[in-house]
């Protein structure tokens, strides 16, 4: 297949993705036993309301609308490059997701890289003699943080570093009561740093147990015996064939892992009330706020498929003979 072809592929699979997530999504909506009305007015307020009021206000949330022609409706919108007004803000959806997604990808970002550089480097640490106490070490901590929930391991670094310390903010983006023009590149990196530490630490353990175990099986196979039987050194080992040959999984499943962080994210914002994608879409979930979460989802579908085409792309770079498999 040519380039042009793959390319129209990873396309037409995009489209079929998103179709399917936002289908699915707007389903669960649907079935959802959250009342608009009572969670976003109040019980108290619409008892208060006449009927002609109460008509208004189920027009504007689309109750007894049926579903399929709600959905219908958003497509059509979407297809023309509106993702509606959000329902709970009063704001278009564009502008609510522009103004979360800045502050999102910027934690997200940050939080991937750390925990696949430092999630490679303890699992070429562990596996390069497996058994080890290196290896014992990096093991323990893989296992105790992968059965860690998220939100424990954000609540207690908040109590540590933020309440008994009292070296980091507690939450948010920037300082509360600051105007926004004052707001320095400072600010926006101390209240990031507890959010991007809680994600990475949580995000480690993947990465790290999965290099560890292919590096083993490289260091003990037969062609390792044999570089060593030749006089090879333990670093020429590891760089030639070790690293060579655990790149490109740990490379798979560092990309694999951006649906990972978004899903950590949503727990963590909430925690130190970070105002990201992941608690708008909280927000939008408890409100039943349809066109703000159909619209991040779209966003976040979007960015986990960008992530495996870019792993695909990497591939190519990386071993020739997939690229030469890709143009037959």
């Amino acid at each position: 297949m040519n380039t042009a072809g793959w390319i129209g592929k990873q396309i037409l699979r995009m489209g079929i993705l998103l179709a399917a997530v936002t289908a699915a999504v707007f389903f669960l909506l649907s079935v959802s036993p959250i009342d608009p009305l009572t969670t976003n007015v109040g019980q108290t307020a619409l008892g208060s309301m006449s009927p002609e009021q109460v008509a208004k206000l189920q027009e504007y949330w689309g109750v007894g609308v049926p579903p399929l022609t709600r959905f219908l409706s958003w497509a059509k919108d979407f297809l023309r490059g509106d993702l509606g007004t959000s329902l709970l803000y009063r704001r278009p959806v564009a502008e609510v997701i522009g103004e979360r997604f800045l502050s999102s990808v910027w934690l997200m970002g940050s939080a991937w890289l750390l925990s696949g550089i430092l999630g490679f480097l303890l699992g070429i640490l562990a596996g390069r003699k497996r058994g080890g106490a290196a290896d014992r070490l990096v093991t323990g901590y893989c296992l105790i943080t992968a059965s860690t929930p998220a939100f424990w391991v954000a609540m207690v670094l908040l109590m540590v570093f933020s309440v008994w310390l009292k070296w980091l903010p507690n939450g948010f983006a920037v300082p509360i009561g600051v105007a926004a023009a004052d707001v320095t590149l400072a600010d926006r990196v101390s209240h990031m740093i507890l959010p991007a530490l809680t994600l990475s630490l949580t995000g480690i353990s993947s990465i790290a147990m999965h290099t560890r175990e292919k590096l083993a099986e490289v260091m003990e196979s037969d062609y390792v015996l044999f570089a060593r039987a030749r006089g090879e050194s333990e670093l020429s080992i590891l760089l030639r064939h070790g690293l060579r040959n655990v790149a490109l999984p740990a490379l798979t499943l560092q990309f694999a892992a951006v649906s990972e962080i978004f899903g950590g994210s949503v727990l963590v914002e909430q925690v130190f009330s970070y105002p990201g994608l992941g608690q708008a879409a909280v927000t939008a979930g408890l409100g039943s706020d349809v066109p703000l979460l159909m619209g991040i989802t779209v966003i976040t579908a979007a960015l986990v498929f960008g992530g495996n085409t870019a792993a695909n792309i990497l591939y190519g770079l990386i071993d020739p003979r997939m690229r030469r498999r890709r143009r037959k």
